[in-house]
């Protein structure tokens, strides 16, 4: 396994001017060795991009990539020594599940011995070891994807493993058992693996760092908690979260917060209070998890208008407009059976303001 430096920024046409002349905008990040990530960002964004640098399939058009302090920008996939699993399986079908597994170790002269002992414990943890001695070309094609994957994790002496959306041809249920497997695998061997995905349960479970993508940049890099209690950028709460985050306009008035024309001064930390009044105008993040119905005459409290209750089973999710002095501004709510009575056109009063509230100046948090 390798420590992955990256410094660079890629763009597919001759002499960038602009941002959005980019793939990747200047990125300076590590994959650390040893650590378990997920590129996770809408279509588009450039994950698969920064993906092919990594690997060698793409040389970024400015600055360098290193593998434990060497320069391999210039470097193919085979000198980098990269493992790839594509979004749709690449496996020979005159092959055996067996002998596909064992190609990348043959290809490389391990021992026979070593061959066998390595493909059975990598097709035992895929649940693949009854389907050794099947060919390939019969399997469907969730097997197949199986397979790609156990050719990505049969070596032992790679850099990195990278997975570029591998589990989209596999049905939801399988998808989870995968995941879990791919994380008790990376338990036990601690391989560096860089998973790219759209799917922010995929992202959210299998990495211990997620890098949030927009727009070819990187807005945040963090835990699943990181990105689900403090978003850094308005685009990962919107990102992040079934369904994203709240966000109210709002402005700095004699010592308050106002919101279309109400009031309201709750506690907020130390340096939180002089920065909005800086600003004037700014954002107030929440998520729908953590609103909660309150008293009409609480001070702290927001009217909303009531545009329908759906029952979700476990929660009901509450759907309101909140006056903007303009456009009404939609708020969400995640709320229990106290919901179940509420009709399109009631007045709710939500508790908006609590430790889980975020405050947005130009779409960055307010640290």
């Amino acid at each position: 396994m390798a420590r992955i430096d990256l410094d660079l920024a890629h763009a597919y046409g001759p002499n960038p001017q602009n941002d959005e002349d980019y793939a990747l905008l200047p990125l300076r990040f590590t994959f650390e060795d040893g650590g378990a990530y997920a590129l996770l960002g809408p279509s588009g964004c450039g994950k698969t991009t920064l993906l092919n640098c990594v690997s060698g399939l793409l040389r970024p058009s400015q600055g360098t990539i290193r593998f434990d302090g060497n320069d391999v920008t210039g470097a193919t996939p085979q000198a980098r020594n990269i493992a790839q699993v594509f979004q749709f399986p690449v496996i020979y079908d005159t092959m055996t599940v067996g002998q596909n597994l064992a190609f990348p170790l043959r290809n490389r002269g391990v021992p026979a011995a070593q061959v066998r002992e390595r493909v059975g414990r990598v097709a035992e943890m895929l649940d693949l070891s009854s389907s050794l001695d099947r060919r390939a070309s019969g399997l469907a094609a969730d097997a197949k994807q199986k397979i790609s994957l156990g050719r990505g994790l049969v070596r032992q002496d790679v850099s990195a493993i990278l997975f570029d959306e591998p589990l989209t041809v596999i049905d939801p249920h399988l998808k989870w058992q995968l995941r879990r497997k791919l994380k008790e695998i990376h338990h036990e061997f601690r391989l560096t693996l860089i998973y790219v995905t759209h799917d922010q349960t995929e992202a959210l479970t299998f990495a211990d760092q997620v890098v949030v993508m927009s727009r070819g940049k990187a807005v945040q890099v963090g835990s699943a908690d990181a990105l689900f209690e403090r978003p850094a950028h308005t685009f990962v709460g919107h990102f992040i979260g079934s369904p994203g985050m709240n966000f109210l306009p709002a402005v700095w008035r004699d010592g308050a917060i106002d919101v279309a024309g109400r009031r309201y001064m709750p506690t907020l930390p130390p340096a939180t209070g002089p920065a909005l009044q800086a600003a004037g105008s700014f954002k107030i993040g929440v998520r729908p998890e953590y609103l909660e119905l309150a008293a009409s005459d609480d001070p702290q409290a927001m009217p909303a208008h009531v545009v329908r209750a759906q029952d979700i089973g476990t929660y009901w999710l509450v759907t309101a407009t909140v006056e903007n002095g303009g456009e009404p501004a939609t708020i969400r709510a995640r709320l229990g059976t106290e919901a179940a009575s509420l009709r399109p056109g009631d007045t709710v009063w939500l508790s908006v303001f609590n430790r889980h509230t975020c405050f947005y100046i130009n779409e960055e948090l307010v640290q």
